[in-house]
């Protein structure tokens, strides 16, 4: 899509939504009913342009140094009048529509992880609240679950949880489950391994590469596997929750039969069941491929994919691109700001996650809209994001005109060095203060 027919269709998006504002309102009929200083859609398009300023910067940058402009507390009242879900809606109804259902060799490559975001602290949230240890601040603590397509690299799903209560498994069935998409390719990592995940993906007709724990815990813990660094061994498992003494002697038969015990979610199979009902049996189909990628480390993969069609190879390059995911949540907390959130409210917390994802798919399909000349050069070069996430900021509210948006972005180009790799320094990012922002 051109970049002119991009900004259209979000402009499209977010009147849409204000044609049915009484929807998305606090108190339908009450809320948003008259003429203000802040209305309904100019409140949108301004949280979707939230930078890291503080928000009396945010506010005059978006509706301009008049003096008759609206106070912060009134943008504040405006914005709590809108509820959460008016975000998630703009950010579904916009993704819906520039989606180009790019494949690679027949499936939609869809990643899906999960990332932490500290906000304020609030000791009256006991599903997200951290208290201070060992010197540390308290603090609140939410997970965005997202699913996001490597090809195109926009995010095309979410799901918002609090950290003491998080299910990654659970919102990765609730994506699956409502998605859309006829036939993807999910990639995943570790904390994805789960029977009951692997099932609602085979349901759902799709295929899965998701990494596993290599021969500790897990799905390997309970199979036969040969003893060696590198294998490629495939499955038809059958798994049930009965557990009469004919199924225990299906049950020695490791790499066939399989119990699920009655603790663990498995929803294809009966919870209970009498004594003298049949078993009920769950087929599920898939391989585990075993690989070095050190002198002293493997990764252990399982996939439904063809072996003939995607052999190990190919394997170890699908999984290297689930990468992209990784990257993405370090542009929409960094170059996007997320990290830099206006306010303490969750619900207000809810918004700008929405609009942060809806904006980062604005900017990157403006960007991959450049098409640069590669030349005569050492390495291939690509626009780069953080420089042009500004660049497509300021055509969103209408600072750069669209015949000098590509020139612009041609000026801010970064080689492509493939095989680069730097070791993971987990940490928490703590949210910043309102009082420490850039001017």
């Amino acid at each position: 899509m051109k970049p002119i027919d991009v900004k259209t269709v979000l402009f499209e998006s977010i009147q849409a939504l204000t044609d049915y504002k009484w929807l998305f309102s606090s108190r339908p009929g009450q809320d948003n009913t008259r003429n203000r200083k802040f209305p309904f859609q100019s409140v949108i398009s301004s949280i979707l342009a939230f930078k890291a300023g503080a928000l009396n910067r945010e506010i005059m940058d978006f509706y301009g140094l008049d003096p008759s402009i609206g106070s912060a507390s009134a943008f504040i009242q405006r914005r709590a009048q809108i509820l959460p879900e008016a975000f998630e809606t703009l950010f579904k109804l916009f993704t819906s529509q520039i989606d180009a259902n790019k494949l690679f060799r027949g499936f939609r490559l869809l990643a899906v992880d999960g990332s932490d975001l500290q906000i304020a602290a609030n000791p009256n949230d006991p599903d997200s609240f951290y208290p201070g240890a060992n010197g540390q601040k308290s603090y609140n603590l939410l997970h965005i679950n997202a699913m996001y397509d490597v090809i195109q690299c926009i995010y095309t799903d979410a799901i918002l949880q609090k950290s003491r209560v998080t299910d990654e498994s659970r919102a990765l069935t609730d994506m699956v489950d409502r998605s859309d998409i006829n036939n993807a390719l999910l990639l995943a990592d570790r904390g994805y391994e789960s029977y009951n995940n692997l099932a609602h993906i085979q349901e759902k007709g799709w295929s899965f590469l998701i990494r596993i724990k290599d021969n500790t815990t897990g799905i390997t813990s309970g199979l036969i596997l040969p003893d060696k660094d590198e294998y490629d061994v495939p499955f038809h498992l059958k798994l049930t929750k009965k557990q009469s003494n004919s199924v225990k002697e299906l049950l020695k038969d490791k790499n066939h039969f399989k119990l699920v015990p009655s603790r663990v979610r498995f929803d294809y199979l009966p919870l209970k069941s009498r004594k003298h009902d049949p078993a009920v049996f769950y087929s599920l189909h898939f391989r585990i491929v075993r690989f070095p990628i050190s002198d002293t480390t493997c990764e252990t993969i399982i996939t439904n994919l063809d072996e003939t069609q995607f052999p190990l190879c190919e394997v170890k390059k699908l999984y290297a691109m689930r990468w992209g995911i990784e990257t993405s949540f370090r542009q929409l907390k960094h170059t996007l700001g997320l990290l830099h959130l206006h306010a303490k409210k969750v619900e207000f917390v809810y918004q700008e996650i929405f609009a942060k994802l809806t904006m980062y798919n604005f900017c990157e399909l403006i960007t991959q809209s450049v098409v640069i000349q590669q030349g005569k050069r050492k390495h291939n070069y690509k626009v780069s994001f953080s420089d042009s996430a500004h660049i497509c900021l300021e055509f969103f509210l209408g600072k750069v005109a669209p015949p000098n948006l590509e020139v612009l972005l041609m000026k801010f180009i970064s080689p492509i060095r493939p095989g680069r790799s730097d070791p993971r320094k987990p940490a928490q990012k703590a949210a910043y203060s309102f009082t420490y922002r850039v001017a």
